[in-house]
């Protein structure tokens, strides 16, 4: 089957985390409770490294400390794999629920465990439910010191939980205090000024999949920008546990669990994609933007080439 776009290469990214770590259950689960329920996260990331084989991609996959920590063998396989290996958080806690050196702790704990186990240094980063806000743009100095080089964090949307509505919605370097660090922004389209989602995750389970195809084909060949997608590992597995809950979160976790898959399948055959270290080209020139114009939403922001 011919791809949609054969030119632009869009990043693929998978966000390592089990079912009952997501952030809409904390009131549930508490994280001292992680280890009593039933993990699926080996049988699940194996079935996406197999998807992802078959169709001969590589993509970035964020891991949680924790989840490395527990199930080094998944990272191993992962790595083995291809792929590049990332960095989601060590708990899986909003970012504005810490402090700085809270945060500061969790990354590097994290981050030390991931390059333990590859043996090879974690550049990219993404937080723990996109929670990097105008309230806690401090975290980018942080992101930086520890020696990250890119993020995937700022969503350019109005969200109850996230996001920066006028942020830059394609890849820039936001220059801080203790130096640049790259921002890959969760996808989006806009329309009528307004940015709608279409970044994966629940968004690729509760649209339509022709309305997506059309989203990500509109970011390649009208805007000639490359996408950022992403997928939960616990997002193809339609028989894990159910998690008490609101009616809405118990909604949004388990909506369409079982076209995952398939979705994803025909996601890789019509369009390209690379792990975001290959899409960002890390180590090209691009134009900058700082943490104050960022706070502030101007309208200046600088564009990778």
């Amino acid at each position: 089957m011919m791809k949609v776009d054969k030119v632009t290469v869009n990043a693929l990214t998978v966000d390592v985390e089990d079912y009952y770590q997501v952030e809409a259950f904390t009131g549930v689960v508490s994280r001292k409770e992680w280890t009593q329920w039933e993990s699926r996260i080996e049988r699940n990331t194996d079935r996406l490294l197999d998807v992802f084989e078959n169709h001969k991609v590589r993509g970035t996959f964020f891991i949680l400390g924790w989840v490395a920590e527990h199930h080094p063998k998944v990272v191993h396989r992962i790595a083995q794999a291809g792929h590049e290996i990332a960095c989601h958080s060590y708990h899986h806690q909003l970012i504005c629920n810490q402090s700085r050196e809270e945060f500061r702790d969790d990354v590097r704990r994290a981050k030390s465990l991931l390059e333990d186990i590859t043996g090879k240094e974690v550049e990219g980063y993404r937080a723990p439910t996109y929670s990097i806000t105008s309230r806690t743009l401090w975290a980018l100095e942080i992101l930086i010191e520890e020696g990250f080089r890119y993020d995937s964090s700022i969503f350019p949307i109005l969200h109850d939980r996230y996001g920066i509505p006028n942020a830059k919605r394609f890849p820039y370097v936001i220059r801080c205090q203790a130096g640049d660090i790259v921002e890959f922004p969760p996808s989006t389209v806009q329309i009528f000024k307004q940015n709608l989602p279409i970044a994966g995750g629940g968004y690729f389970r509760l649209m339509p999949y022709p309305v997506f195809r059309w989203g990500l084909r509109r970011i390649n060949r009208r805007e000639g920008q490359s996408a950022i997608f992403m997928v939960h590992v616990w997002e193809v597995d339609p028989d894990q546990p159910v998690i008490p809950g609101t009616r809405l979160n118990i909604w949004r976790h388990r909506t369409n669990l079982h076209r995952t898959r398939p979705r994803l399948e025909r996601l890789l055959e019509d369009f390209c994609f690379a792990p975001v270290r290959e899409v960002l080209r890390l180590g090209d020139d691009a134009g900058h933007v700082t943490e104050t114009e960022l706070v502030n939403s101007a309208p200046v922001y600088a564009q990778m080439d």
